[in-house]
């Protein structure tokens, strides 16, 4: 089980930002996708869309606030992970984070609080430079798949690609 939980979502400011977190982790193996900050509707029906044209069922779900969030994962078994260039890097844990069976990736908004570095059990690096949260998430799930994930074809998809180096191949199924 994976699932991610974008901190902080601003509707005006956030809204492509927190739209490409949710169609990284729809894309690269997901199951859920988490928010909390405004409530976006908006960002619901885009994930909401591309499940329905690309396949998959990625679960997206608002959330009033983080803290009683992390706990329940927790008290349930499960692992957190925050993503943060503060981190230590993730080739150092990622035989350890592969054999959890239930992780809450945690991506940051504006400013992180302090207390996510303590309540969560991993606090994770893909580099130690100021980067892209969407970037740091896609790297994330690629290595803890084994690249398996960005290779996936989605069972109930509309819209398949073939790749292809010279041009667009692509085939709608009805």
């Amino acid at each position: 089980m994976l699932a991610v939980l974008r901190l902080s979502h601003r509707v005006f400011r956030d809204k492509r930002i927190s739209t490409h977190l949710a169609l990284t982790a729809r894309a690269f193996g997901a199951d859920e996708f988490y928010y909390t900050g405004e409530h976006d509707s908006h960002l619901e029906e885009s994930v909401e869309r591309m499940c329905n044209e690309w396949g998959g069922n990625t679960k997206v779900e608002h959330i009033e606030s983080p803290w009683g969030f992390i706990e329940q994962w927790k008290n349930s078994g499960g692992t957190i992970v925050h993503l943060t260039m503060y981190g230590i890097d993730l080739t150092d844990k990622l035989f350890e984070l592969k054999q959890k069976e239930k992780l809450l990736i945690v991506v940051g908004g504006v400013k992180v609080p302090g207390a996510i570095y303590e309540l969560t059990d991993y606090n994770i690096a893909i580099g130690n430079q100021p980067h892209s949260e969407v970037a740091a998430l896609g790297i994330f799930l690629d290595q803890i798949s084994d690249s398996k994930a960005r290779k996936k074809r989605f069972e109930n998809a509309k819209n398949v690609i073939t790749p292809s180096e010279d041009g667009k191949k692509m085939e709608k199924i009805e």
